[in-house]
């Protein structure tokens, strides 16, 4: 039977994560707060719940997904060959709405869907998505509602399109607290350079101060880099054609162009949004595993986000309390 919260009040916000968490450890759904707006969440490692949330929100294997996480140093846990952009992109802007596309961990046994080998990752900016995520680990979550139609702001819209499908609800009125609601900008890091594959939150000017040769949606770069007096391939005759990174199709057809951070559902078909439009994008890619440069992580470890070989931040208790802060969250949480 489903139930309801309102995470505004600081006694039915605690029995609300206590039953979140209850949930989410038997494979069912909840809906929850994030900063950009209302998210369907299951456990990212139980492929049972995976699939309860695709199939609540009406959508295939082939629109996998994206994962928050609690902080930072959770990345290490889930993902292999973070190139230090990434880092610094993830320094600077979570928590908040950026999503960042990685080569997953082969280690892990999970399965989000058609991902081809990588994983979409957010911290969002909200506290109490933050302190769920710090209790159970990382989430599997999507825009709260049914694909092609507008994401949730609240709880309670969220409960007008999924229902019963889900098994606990956080309210914790409207989302965004303030302004216009917009999906988190995803960004390709498997590429190289990077590339914006869905517009977003932030803009891509001010992504561009930490990563100069970001493309942009079209794989453009910063015509402050190429310079606007550059000979065309008429004037030259040799052509200075810009080559144009390939966006992983798993990643572009993922992708919504409207999304919760969660991705929202978007037209999956534009591999340059995403967030929700129309077809939650949530934010997934495909690339080719590389082999992992450093120690195997293991599923306690991605759970734990811990790094390989460091030391653990917090205590992941799935169902129980967890310890320590966000101090990890050096960008930004769901």
């Amino acid at each position: 039977m489903t139930s309801r919260f309102d995470a505004r009040d600081s006694q039915q916000l605690e029995a609300g994560l206590e039953a979140a968490r209850d949930a989410l450890a038997q494979n069912r759904c909840i809906v929850m707060p994030t900063d950009t707006v209302y998210g369907i969440a299951a456990d990212a490692f139980s492929a049972q719940a995976v699939a309860t949330l695709l199939a609540a929100k009406g959508r295939g294997r082939n629109m996998p997904p994206p994962v928050l996480i609690p902080q930072a140093a959770t990345m290490d846990g889930l993902a292999i060959d973070i190139p230090a952009f990434a880092r610094d992109l993830a320094a600077e802007f979570w928590p908040g709405a950026l999503t960042l596309i990685l080569h997953a961990q082969p280690s892990l046994t999970w399965d989000l869907g058609e991902t081809r080998g990588t994983v979409a990752l957010r911290m969002p900016d909200d506290e109490v998505a933050r302190q769920l995520l710090r209790s159970t680990g990382p989430l599997a979550v999507s825009s709260a509602n049914r694909t092609g139609r507008p994401a949730a702001a609240t709880a309670e819209a969220a409960f007008g399109q999924l229902g019963e499908t889900v098994e606990v609800y956080l309210e914790a009125g409207d989302r965004p607290i303030a302004g216009e609601a917009l999906s988190s900008t995803i960004i390709d890091c498997t590429l190289t350079p990077p590339r914006v594959v869905r517009a977003g939150a932030i803009s891509v000017e001010a992504l561009r101060v930490v990563v100069p040769d970001l493309l942009d949606t079209d794989g453009q770069p910063d015509p402050a880099l190429t310079g606007d007096a550059a000979p065309s391939s008429d004037e030259s005759g040799a052509g200075s054609e810009q080559p144009e990174a390939d966006v992983n199709d798993a990643a572009a057809d993922a992708l919504p162009a409207n999304d919760d951070s969660l991705l929202s559902d978007a037209s999956s078909d534009n591999a340059d949004t995403d967030t929700d439009t129309d077809t939650d994008a949530d934010a997934d890619a495909d690339a080719d595993i590389d082999i992992a440069s450093g120690p195997a992580t293991t599923d306690s470890d991605a759970k734990s986000g811990t790094a390989p070989g460091a030391t653990p931040v917090e205590t992941q208790n799935r169902g129980g309390t967890e310890s320590g802060d966000a101090a990890g969250e050096s960008a930004r949480t769901p």
